[in-house]
């Protein structure tokens, strides 16, 4: 990879458009200052001093997607009530289009809220639906998706799975045979409830422990482990190409043909939220430009590794990506 190549690449990723289907949540924030400990509780007393709401789960991969210059088309399915006004005004703010969100009486708004002092997490509070979509919604959601696919040129189509009901193996099906119609990659982040569901994608991008769960073996962060596990996704999923990600160890990076570790770069961890949804978007939108595997590895790792300096869920900025990358290919 060379600096005509990057710049190759991050110029192409302008004229992708990518469909991300999948749970979407609110991260939001409290965040204040502690003075004492309260006298009903032995816990802390934070005094708020600032609220935000932030696109978690699907969404801030949608963000991410956006970040680097690509139109990204956020599809879920979310309540319809004050919470779902919250949202779609959030993706609104972000210049996220509302087109692919459909509204459902029978579901609720994920919302974590993360309540931080001194930039440490202190407590999460979790309000969150978990059951799959029921036969209605998922029938309305997958006529929602036709109709995005008619009125839009999709590059790309990305299922990013938090088990919050949104990704049923209907929703998968679907979305593989479209790909295929299409002639285009799709790209799944999984969770354990349906591991094994997602078979025939292009990419499947597991971290390391998604992995070992998901597929009920010992797997360990060496060459030799990971190429093993991934022969397994073969033989059960027909995975093309996997991406697994190893935290501070790096990527692997696997096909029928090669696989590779690329170690992480030294970095200050501030905050590992979100940062699997940075990886899945790079990684996604490369193969759109159809670079080469090192390549999408490497970017994917870098910016994975450049959102966790930052505290809370945010997404990669893209002229740092670049200039990173131009600096260490030097």
């Amino acid at each position: 990879m060379n600096q005509s190549e990057i710049y190759r690449i991050f110029k192409d990723f302008d004229s992708k458009t990518i469909l991300v289907i999948g749970d979407v949540m609110i991260d939001a924030y409290l965040v204040g200052k502690v003075h004492r400990i309260s006298p009903e509780a032995p816990v802390p007393i934070v005094s708020v001093t600032e609220r935000e709401n932030r696109l978690g789960g699907a969404a801030n991969v949608a963000l991410n997607i956006a970040a680097l210059g690509a139109k990204a088309i956020m599809a879920s399915v979310i309540s319809d009530d004050d919470k779902a006004n919250d949202f779609e005004k959030i993706l609104s703010i972000s210049n996220l289009s509302t087109k692919g969100i459909l509204r459902s009486k029978n579901r609720t708004t994920t919302q974590k809220t993360r309540i931080i002092s001194n930039y440490q997490q202190l407590l999460r509070v979790d309000e969150e639906e978990t059951t799959d979509l029921n036969a209605e919604d998922e029938l309305n959601f997958i006529n929602h998706l036709n109709h995005l696919f008619e009125n839009e040129s999709i590059d790309a189509i990305i299922l990013q799975d938090y088990n919050k009901g949104i990704i049923t193996q209907s929703i998968i099906n679907y979305a593989v045979e479209k790909a295929k119609q299409k002639n285009i990659p799709v790209t799944a982040d999984p969770k354990k409830k349906n591991f094994e569901a997602f078979k025939d994608v292009t990419l499947f991008k597991p971290n390391l422990k998604e992995l070992t769960e998901g597929l009920n073996i010992n797997t360990k962060p060496t060459l030799e482990s990971l190429t093993k596990a991934f022969r397994v996704l073969v033989n059960k999923m027909n995975i093309k190409k996997a991406l697994i990600t190893l935290s501070e160890k790096g990527v692997f990076i696997a096909t029928q043909h090669e696989q590779n570790i690329y170690p992480a770069h030294v970095r200050n961890i501030a905050d590992v939220s979100g940062a699997g949804d940075t990886v899945i978007a790079v990684a996604s939108l490369c193969l759109t430009t159809n670079c080469n595997d090192e390549t999408l590895a490497k970017l994917a790792n870098l910016a994975g590794g450049l959102v966790c300096e930052k505290v809370g869920v945010v997404p990669i900025d893209k002229s740092k990506l670049m200039e990173e990358a131009i600096s260490f290919e030097k």
